[in-house]
């Protein structure tokens, strides 16, 4: 039942990008003018303005700054941690397969952040979660590429625990707390894309797992500047990336995978 659900999702969101979308239902509507059909201005006038809507208004920003906004770190980072767990989606597993080096993506860093809190926390424990989430791939998983790339930033191969079978946030919880059986009152720093957080810590509280947001990967601002200061093709990126954590949410929670439609501190 879990790889229906997981080929159904990812399925759905291949075919229902919103830019995809408005994109052949502007094509649709500029078909159906040229044709003489006076109806096809409706397809044609939606599918533009979905693309109007995120050139010329704050649209992205809005729909991604209260899922970012949701979670702070601590104010002051904790004296003691047991362990940091982070979350796969940083890296292309195509790509390094290709080429022979690792290959990471624009949530880089959530790479980066488990070498310096390795350096904060020595005595902490390190866990990475991530297997073969997407539909198309080849042979390497999102856990081999990252062993590559710790162990070529001086990381010690025997400090990070692997977990190399989960293909989506859930699993992502589920997995990882069978693997490491975290304690009662032990301090666990749950690393990934601030956007990305709610949903994940509404996973692994539902898990079983109270663990510490620490947001990285901020995409959004403060102030009327950040509002418009990336570029086209950036924010409509940022509105897609930003609707499938919505969807995401509410999926999470209809399927009894989140402990709150939308997680609070």
């Amino acid at each position: 039942m879990d790889t229906i659900l997981h080929i159904l999702s990812k399925t759905f969101w291949l075919v229902a990008r919103p830019g995809t979308f408005a994109l052949l239902l502007a094509c649709l509507g500029l078909a159906l003018v040229w044709r003489g059909r006076r109806w096809g201005r409706w397809p044609l006038a939606a599918g533009l303005g979905v693309y109007v809507a995120v050139l010329a208004t704050p649209l992205a920003p809005w729909v991604v700054m209260p899922l970012e906004d949701r979670f702070a770190r601590p104010a002051a980072p904790p004296a003691r941690v047991d362990g940091v767990i982070v979350l796969g989606g940083a890296v292309d597993q195509n790509l390094t397969e290709a080429r022979g080096i690792p290959a990471l993506n624009g949530a880089a860093e959530r790479m980066t952040e488990l070498v310096a809190l390795a350096r904060r926390y020595p005595g902490a424990r390190l866990a990475f979660t991530g297997g073969q989430g997407s539909l198309v791939h080849g042979g390497l998983t999102e856990a081999d590429v990252a062993r590559r790339l710790f162990a070529a930033l001086g990381v010690p191969e025997g400090r990070v625990a692997y977990e190399d079978r989960s293909r989506n946030t859930w699993e992502n919880a589920v997995f990882t707390y069978r693997l490491l059986e975290p304690k009662p009152g032990e301090t666990w720093l749950l690393v990934t894309s601030a956007s990305h957080m709610p949903r994940s810590v509404g996973a692994f509280r539902r898990a079983g797992w109270q663990v510490v947001p620490w947001p990285v990967n901020y995409r959004t601002g403060h102030g009327f500047a950040a509002l418009y200061d990336a570029p086209f093709p950036e924010r409509l990126q940022m509105f897609e990336a930003g609707l499938r954590e919505w969807l995401g949410l509410l999926v999470y929670r209809v399927l009894g995978r989140s402990d709150a439609l939308f997680p609070a501190p």
